[in-house]
């Protein structure tokens, strides 16, 4: 496609060079600061997704700042990022920012080692933005940080357009024949361009939903494989002194779901499928508790959800209050007797983590949407969403068009649509401009601030 090399060229030679020699009039300049100006800054961002400062470009090299533009523009949604050097004034820096570009979007910023984000709020919720950016704190250097951002951004679906710049650039002055007789053509293959968009739209779905399958097929590997030592420990036989017909029902249902899981597992083809599979490990688990309570004499537990901290903790005990370790509102858990008493006496409850795309390891809730299947048939529809409430996962999850790549049935998240946009000038509402933080880099223009949990 000769759109996509032009693009590259003008963002490799072009905007870089602008910034330079504006950079350079700046030092020329008495009395001025060496920075780039934010001016500069938001025009390069109309013509291209990412912006790397001249002073900042050790923190992301020009492949990849280029290869995360690529992937920005692919999408086709309205996520900005700029990478500036650690000592860029930061003084009401997004809001100026955004002011500047006139573009209702995401706007990401790497500040020398620290990483913050603010979105319209007709593009992401505050809370998503939140999520998204604790999410990727922890993800090392620039390169690995923003494209763990940007990826689970963009599986976020914002709202609004990406701006119609990045689609080949400025175009020249005066009236072009040629340029004309290309606009009429386009114009009479509007809907075979429109067909091509929701093709690409539908590819660019698939390659996430195979993606993602491949990422759950690990844990539910992992969660397959605990339940099959489950059994291998449990020394049961149908014919032992003692056994009864009901025990022996147990032990035969939970042979049944272990055997199903396998099945399904090695059958499944979209994420969704992966629900069933872990539906069936929770029931053989129950089934498990039901057998230990016959053979030692004990009262049948109810049916309860599993541990919320980690299923394979089996059928929970108890519910407790817990508050998110990066921030979010209390709710009530279902967890087993093992994490009651852990939280009871202060400590850490024992929290499944599993593989980011950047290959560090999160708890599920904070790893990204392709979790949502797996949790959603451990705990069912009706108390998931208040499970997930604030987390990364059941912000995704409340998105419009999660269920278009990872199913749907996971009970009410309050899924609404966000109203789109491109441009809107610099009139917008600053107070539906924000990150979840209160304010720009933890407010009154310190960066750092005291909102990063004192991580910086």
């Amino acid at each position: 496609m000769k759109g996509a090399p032009i693009r590259a060229l003008t963002r490799l030679l072009i905007v870089p060079l602008v910034a330079a020699a504006l950079a350079v009039l700046a030092v020329g300049a008495p009395g001025a600061r060496a920075a780039t100006g934010l001016s500069t800054v938001a025009a390069a961002l109309r013509e291209s997704p990412v912006y790397v400062d001249p002073a900042a470009s050790d923190l992301l090299a020009a492949s990849d700042a280029e290869a995360l533009a690529d992937k920005i523009v692919d999408a086709d949604e309205p996520v900005f990022v700029a990478v500036l050097p650690a000592d860029y004034p930061t003084q009401d820096l997004f809001r100026n920012l955004r002011t500047e570009t006139g573009i209702t979007g995401l706007y990401a910023i790497r500040l020398g080692d620290r990483f913050d984000a603010k979105a319209d709020a007709s593009v992401l919720s505050p809370r998503t933005v939140s999520n998204l950016v604790a999410a990727a704190q922890g993800a090392g250097d620039a390169k690995a940080q923003l494209n763990d951002f940007v990826d689970d951004a963009l599986r976020s679906n914002p709202g609004g357009t990406a701006p119609s710049s990045w689609s080949g650039g400025g175009g020249d002055e005066g009236v072009d024949v040629g340029a004309l007789a290309a606009a009429g053509a386009v114009v009479a293959a509007g809907g075979v361009g429109a067909y091509a968009l929701v093709r690409r739209r539908r590819r660019r779905e698939e390659a996430e939903r195979r993606a993602a399958l491949e990422k759950l097929r690990v844990v539910v590997d992992e969660d397959i494989t605990a339940f099959g030592e489950e059994l291998d420990r449990l020394d049961f036989h149908p014919a032992e002194a003692g056994a009864d017909d009901a025990m022996r029902a147990d032990y035969e249902r939970a042979l049944d779901a272990y055997e199903q899981a396998k099945s399904l597992m090695a059958a499944a083809t979209r994420p969704e499928d992966v629900r069933g599979v872990t539906q069936a490990l929770e029931d053989g688990r129950f089934s498990l508790a039901l057998l230990a309570a016959r053979r030692e004499g004990r009262p049948l537990p109810e049916r309860r959800a599993p541990c919320f901290f980690d299923p394979r903790h089996g059928p929970s005990v108890a519910d407790v209050l817990w508050t998110p370790p990066l921030g979010g509102a209390s709710r009530e858990v279902p967890v087993c007797a093992a994490d009651e008493a852990r939280l009871a006496d202060g400590r850490e409850p024992m929290v499944r983590e599993v593989e980011t795309v950047s290959g560090a390891r999160r708890p599920y809730w904070e790893a990204g949407p392709a979790y949502g299947p797996w949790a959603g048939g451990y705990f069912g529809g009706g108390i998931l969403p208040g499970l997930l409430v604030g987390t990364m996962l059941g912000s995704m999850m409340a998105t419009p068009s999660y269920a278009a790549v990872y199913g749907a049935g996971y009970g009410d998240f309050g899924a609404g649509g966000y109203g789109g946009g491109d441009v809107s000038g610099g009139d917008f509402n600053t107070d539906d401009f924000s990150g979840g933080f209160g304010g720009d880099f933890g407010g009154g223009g310190d960066f750092g601030g005291g909102d990063f949990g004192g991580g910086f």
